[in-house]
C-alpha cells in the first residue's frame, strides 16, 4: 500500500539497480547503427507511451541535430498523425494503427522501437510481427514480463516490475538515458560494434 509520497519513492528505487542495463546499450547500439546507415526509427506506443513515443521522437531527432552535421537520426513517432490513426482505427481496425503506417514508411534495416507497459496490446503487436517481416530491428521498451511482445523484439528491454506507474516512469528514464549517450556518440563519433558483437563480449544474448 502506497499511501506516503516518501513510500512511492523507495520503492520506486529498488526497482531501478534490477534494470538490464546491458541491453539499453545494446539498444543505444541499434540507434546508432540506424544513424550510421541512414535507416529510420519508428516509435509507437498507446496512451502514456504513446506520448513518450513522441517525445523520444522529439529528443532523438531535434536533441542530436547540429548544423555542423549533414547526417542526422531519422526518427518517426507513429503515434503523431492523428488523421491517419483514425482512418485506420475506423476503416480497418484499431490494432492497424501502427502496422499499416510501418508497411508504408518501413524498409529493411528500419528500427521499430515498441513501448508498452503490458506487451500486449494487439496494435503493438501486429506492428511488429510486420516489422519482422519486414527485416527492421524490433525492440520492445516493457514491463511486467514483457508480455507477448517480448518473443517478437530483437532487444526486449523490460522493466521488472509490476506496477504500471514505476513502469513509466522508468521507461522515460531509459529513454533519456539512451538519447544522453546516442548523443554524445554523434557527437564524438566512434567506430560502430553490432549488437553481436557487443552481445558476444558481455557474454549476454540480445534476444
Amino acid at each position: 500500500m502506497i499511501n506516503r509520497s516518501q513510500v512511492y519513492f523507495e520503492q520506486l528505487l529498488q526497482v531501478i539497480p534490477l534494470l538490464p542495463f546491458e541491453l539499453m546499450n545494446h539498444v543505444v547500439n541499434a540507434l546508432y547503427e540506424a544513424y550510421e546507415r541512414r535507416r529510420t526509427i519508428f516509435l509507437f506506443g498507446n496512451g502514456g507511451s504513446a506520448s513518450l513515443a513522441s517525445h523520444m521522437a522529439c529528443d532523438l531527432g531535434k536533441g542530436t541535430s547540429s548544423s555542423r552535421r549533414s547526417k542526422r537520426v531519422r526518427v518517426v513517432a507513429l503515434t503523431d498523425n492523428l488523421p491517419t490513426i483514425t482512418a485506420y482505427a475506423n476503416d480497418t481496425g484499431y490494432e492497424n494503427i501502427f502496422s499499416e503506417q510501418l508497411k508504408n514508411l518501413a524498409q529493411a534495416g528500419d528500427v521499430a522501437l515498441a513501448i508498452s507497459g503490458s506487451g500486449n496490446s494487439p496494435n503493438i503487436i501486429k506492428a511488429l510481427q510486420v516489422a519482422r517481416s519486414l527485416k527492421m530491428i524490433t525492440v520492445g521498451i516493457g514491463g511486467f514480463q514483457g508480455g507477448r511482445m517480448r518473443s517478437l523484439c530483437d532487444i526486449p528491454l523490460i522493466v521488472p516490475s509490476d506496477n504500471m506507474q514505476f513502469i513509466e516512469d522508468i521507461h522515460l528514464c531509459i529513454a533519456h538515458c539512451m538519447f544522453t549517450i546516442l548523443a554524445n556518440r554523434i557527437a564524438a563519433p566512434v567506430p560502430i560494434t553490432t549488437n553481436a558483437e557487443a552481445a558476444s563480449r558481455a557474454g549476454t544474448s540480445i534476444a
